[in-house]
Order: structure tokens, then C-alpha cells, then sequence
């Protein structure tokens, strides 16, 4: 793992995303990968190059040593060969040595930047991310079609390697009998003749099954994600049933993407040994006729020999290229999900806290105040936290910030000084420290104070090592109410400017819903704060109530105001009292 860190951070220092250009197909996407690291890969073309001409090397001394030493009697030029042969063979093993130190640092750094480009284009993406594409899509990008990419990277090295000795093996051959150069340089076609049909056949049910692949996958995360909740509800076997049923289909894709690439793998080990077998034979023939002599023939086969290796790479480089064309669109295709930018240059968010208004609703968030955004259906409040916040390609229009248009300002230091706090955000794996930090610096005193406020002190209290206990991805060792005070907790310790809260105290009991609002109005007290909730206490506590109907501004004012004026709020308060 300290080596990969290592690797990875000597490759971000070079990395830069993929260019529009770069993103117009797989083989262009590949030839991106090559060209960031096209020293490396000249450097492995060539060790791969001298790596395997170098094993043609040994049978060309070996038939020196029977003809001129055994055939003729001459210890001395015996030993001399044997000598020869044993240090071409010490050189031809430091050669494969650094080829497979160089190709697999090529693999890596693939890999590596692959990785980075997909994490920088979905964190440009967003919230939006999920409304475009599956998040077992994302993860089946992140950890399969990465590497099928940056194996396909290997014919860089030994396939260059492989064209290169095939050449010399056969210019070699000439020299000996012009009949097997012939048959040598004959049968690599028949080879590709025979095992075409079966990487087309790759990459068409190849295609079928990474879909039916990324659809399962989804289903996995989203079963994972509501596990707990189909527990209570009883439909664990139900959906476990399901699962079972699609994940069969999947294994059915597998079948008929395994059954060509077993031929295929067959293929490049029993193909070459046949043309090896038929070469054989046609040399001993020639040998017996007095044609070629001896050593010729130990020559012959050897040099046959050596051409089962690059035959074996060119096959498998074939079958790699084709599987890698197949998770390369998967990956092109996610990386050209568009972003919503600015047709020009990005103008200045104006400083203060706002106000913040969204013409579609009619709400106007004054600067500085605790707003309460209530609603019958909580869809409709959620949809204006969402334009509020700038989350998705299309709800920021006609959203200002000091009437200045949202989609006109710099979407950094928007989502710097903007924050949405949302129940289902991401908690990752790390210690609370980095968890409640998020992107900012660590400060403890600062940490404490956030999770204070959020009384999420008593969940860190309650763990071995307080800050530097490890808290599991997805918040999955947390109880609904902690892990909502966390992700609270993570949002206060921003301080943004605007802070934007879905429910944030629907998940604890009353008292705790006291404290919790009370320590957030003080914390932020100069600050903007929008909270959609339904709850009297938090309703009590806000000094701006906006009321939605259908989506729009129905009413506004305090708490009090409203429930001795509108008998619909007051109606809406009380049910919302007896639900909970």
C-alpha cells in the first residue's frame, strides 16, 4: 500500500484531465493513457523489444556450440559457446526483470489516472451524479474497467516486443532455409484467421455483460444502503431472492463471455505448439535430405520455440485490446457526462450572507436569519434546498445570491460558502477527526465545538478513542440519529455563509431536537440558515417561517404569527406533533 501511495503520488504531480479530444472513444482514451506517460512506455517498448529478440539469441549461439564445437571436435569452442550462452542468459534475465518492472509501473500509472479522471469528473457532476448514472455504474468503473484499461497497456511493451522479434526470427530463418522463413511468416496470419472470430465474439456478449454487470451492482449498493431498513420491514429475503435470481442472469452472461476467451486462452498455448511441431518436423526432413545441417536444426527449433512467445502475445494482447474496448466506452462514457458551466467567464459571489432567493417558489432566505421552510409534502421544500443550492445541471435557474445570478458565480467558492446538509450524504471511512473536517483542515477545538452543536459530543464520548476512532463507510456502524448529528456536525464546521439543512433533527427525540436547535441558532447567530422541517420546536425556534403550497410561497412569517392566522400551517403543525 506505501508503494502505491508512493506511485500515485509521483503521478498526480504530472496528471492533468483527459481533453475533450481524448474522451472521443476507447482507443483514443487509451492513446491518452499512453501519451501522459510516453517516456515510460518508449522505455518498455524498448526493454520488451531487447527482452524478447534477446531470446532468440540463445539457439543461434546453441547451434555455434553443436556445429562448431560438438560436430567438429573443438572442446575449445565448446566451452567458449557454453560461456556465451550462459551470459546472454544472465542479460536476457535482468532485461525481463526491468521489462516487468516497467510495465507494471505503466499499468499502475494507467490505472492511477483513470481513477483520478472518473473521482475529478463525478465531484464536478455533484449532486447530479445520481440522477445520470447508477452508483454501481460508478463503482464497476472504479474497480473493473480501470484495470481492463490498463492491462490492455501491456502491448506497449511485449506486443511491440513481440512484432519486432517475430521480424528478426524470420529474417534469421531466410538465411537458413527460405522455405521455413516462409512457413514462419505464413502461419502468424492462419493464427489471427483462427482466433478473430472468437475476440469478435469477446467483445460483442463482452458489451451485454459489463451492462448487465453495472445494473447489479447497483442493486447491491442500494440493498446495502437500506439494509437496515428491510430488516424492520421484513423484505430482507424477499430482495435477497431477487438479487439471487438477477445475479443468475449474470452468471449466464459470463458463461457466454467465458466460452470464447477459454478458446481463445487454449488457443494462444496449443496453436503455437502445433506451428512449432510442423516447423520441427519440416527442419528434420531437411536436415535428413542434407539440406540444413545439425546445429541448423537445433537453431530451427529453437527459434520456433522462442516464436511461441510473442504468437502467445499477440493472441493475448488481441483478447486484452478487445475487453478493453468494451470497459474503455464505460469509462468514456462517464467521463463525457456534461457539466453545467458558465458560457463565460464565472463573475464574483457577492460578499455577506445573501439574501438568497429562488423565482420559482417565490422564497427569499434573508441574510443572517434561521429560516424554516415547511411544506405538506417534504418533496416540494427539498426541491427548494435543491435550487438553492445549485444541485443539478438545470435547478439553479433564475436562483441569485444578492441578485447575482447562481449560474453566473464560480461554482468552487459557491460550494465554499454555500452548504447543503443533506440526511443521505456520504459518510466515508476515517476517524471522526477527518469525517467531521471534511475538506477542511483539521482543528480540534473547532471539531469539538461542531459536534457540540450538533450534540453529537456524547456519540464521540461514547466511542474507545473520541476523535481518532475509525467511524465505517456509509456511517454503517451508527445509528440513524448519530450519524445524522455527524453529517450535521461536518456541515457546521464548514461555517458557510449559507447553510442549507434537509431534517436535520428528524432521526432525534424532542429534548435532544431542543438542544440541537437552540445550540445552531447560536452558533450561527450573523449567519444564514435554512432548515426544512415540520417539527413546532424547530418551528418555534426560527425566526422566519415560509410556508409552501404546491411549491410556491403560501405564506410567511413566525411561528406564532402563522398558527393565529393560517389554519391551514396550524393544521399542518398539529399532524405533523401527532406523527411524531
Amino acid at each position: 500500500m506505501g508503494r502505491a501511495r508512493e506511485w500515485l503520488d509521483k503521478t498526480t504531480e504530472t496528471w492533468a484531465p483527459p481533453a475533450p479530444g481524448d474522451l472521443t472513444g476507447p482507443f483514443r482514451y487509451m492513446y491518452w493513457l499512453v501519451q501522459s506517460q510516453s517516456r515510460r512506455a518508449a522505455w518498455g517498448a524498448v526493454l520488451g523489444t531487447l527482452w524478447t529478440v534477446g531470446l532468440a539469441v540463445p539457439p543461434w549461439v546453441l547451434a555455434h556450440a553443436v556445429d562448431d564445437g560438438l560436430v567438429a571436435g573443438d572442446t575449445g569452442a565448446l566451452v567458449g559457446w557454453a560461456s556465451v550462452l550462459l551470459a546472454v542468459t544472465v542479460v536476457n534475465a535482468f532485461l525481463g526483470i526491468a521489462r516487468h518492472r516497467t510495465m507494471t509501473k505503466i499499468r499502475m500509472d494507467a490505472s492511477f489516472r483513470s481513477i483520478r479522471a472518473t473521482v475529478w469528473h463525478t465531484s464536478r457532476l455533484g449532486a447530479s451524479l445520481t440522477r445520470r448514472v447508477g452508483a454501481g455504474e460508478v463503482v464497476t468503473v472504479g474497480i473493473s474497467d480501470v484495470y481492463t484499461v490498463a492491462q490492455a497497456l501491456t502491448v506497449t511493451g511485449p506486443g511491440v516486443g513481440a512484432v519486432v522479434a517475430y521480424a528478426v526470427v524470420a529474417v534469421v530463418l531466410f538465411t537458413i532455409s527460405p522455405l521455413l522463413a516462409a512457413v514462419i511468416l505464413a502461419g502468424v496470419p492462419l493464427l489471427a484467421v483462427a482466433v478473430g472470430p472468437f475476440l469478435h465474439r469477446i467483445e460483442r456478449t463482452g458489451g451485454a455483460y459489463r451492462a448487465h454487470q453495472g445494473r447489479l451492482t447497483t442493486r447491491l449498493v442500494d440493498v446495502l444502503a437500506g439494509l437496515r431498513v428491510l430488516n424492520g420491514l421484513g423484505g430482507k429475503a424477499f430482495v435477497a431472492r431477487r438479487y439471487e435470481h438477477e445475479s443468475q442472469g449474470l452468471v449466464g452472461h459470463g458463461y457466454r463471455v467465458a466460452g470464447p476467451t477459454s478458446w481463445v486462452g487454449a488457443l494462444s498455448g496449443g496453436l503455437p505448439a502445433l506451428f512449432l511441431a510442423a516447423v520441427v518436423w519440416l527442419s528434420a526432413r531437411m536436415a535428413a535430405a542434407g539440406t540444413i545441417s545439425i546445429g541448423d536444426v537445433v537453431a530451427v527449433y529453437g527459434y520456433v520455440a522462442v516464436l511461441v512467445v510473442p504468437v502467445a502475445f499477440f493472441i493475448e494482447g488481441g483478447s486484452d485490446i478487445v475487453r478493453a474496448r468494451v470497459a474503455g466506452q464505460r469509462i468514456v462514457d462517464l467521463l463525457n457526462l456534461p457539466v453545467a458551466h458558465n458560457s463565460s467567464a464565472p463573475v464574483d459571489l457577492p460578499t455577506g450572507n445573501g439574501p438568497v432567493a429562488d423565482p420559482v417558489s417565490g422564497v427569499l432566505v434573508r441574510p443572517g436569519l434561521l429560516t424554516a421552510l415547511v411544506a405538506a409534502r417534504s418533496a416540494d421544500a427539498i426541491a427548494v434546498v435543491e435550487r438553492l443550492g445549485h444541485l443539478g445541471s438545470d435547478t439553479a435557474a433564475g436562483t441569485t445570491w444578492a441578485d447575482v445570478p447562481v449560474a453566473d458565480v464560480d461554482r468552487v467558492e459557491f460550494r465554499r460558502r454555500l452548504v447543503v446538509a443533506d440526511n443521505d450524504a456520504e459518510l466515508f471511512a476515517g476517524s471522526v477527526r477527518d469525517v467531521v473536517a471534511g475538506r477542511s483542515e483539521p482543528d480540534d477545538e473547532r471539531i469539538r465545538a461542531a459536534l457540540r452543536v450538533a450534540v453529537a459530543d456524547d456519540v464521540v464520548e461514547a466511542l474507545p478513542d473520541g476523535l481518532d476512532a475509525e467511524i465505517a463507510a456509509g456511517g454503517s456502524d451508527l445509528s440513524g440519529g448519530q450519524g445524522q448529528r455527524i453529517r450535521l456536525a461536518r456541515a457546521v464546521y464548514a461555517v458557510p455563509d449559507v447553510l442549507l439543512a434537509v431534517e436535520p433533527t428528524s432521526a432525534v427525540d424532542a429534548n435532544t431536537e431542543a438542544v440541537m436547535i437552540d445550540r445552531i441558532r447560536e452558533a450561527r447567530r450573523g449567519l444564514t440558515t435554512v432548515v426544512t422541517t415540520t417539527s413546532p420546536l424547530v418551528l418555534d425556534r426560527a425566526d422566519e417561517v415560509i410556508v409552501l403550497a404546491d411549491g410556491k410561497v403560501a405564506a410567511a412569517g413566525t411561528h406564532a404569527e402563522l398558527l393565529r392566522s393560517d389554519p391551514s400551517y396550524r393544521d399542518l403543525v398539529t399532524r405533523a406533533q401527532e406523527d411524531r
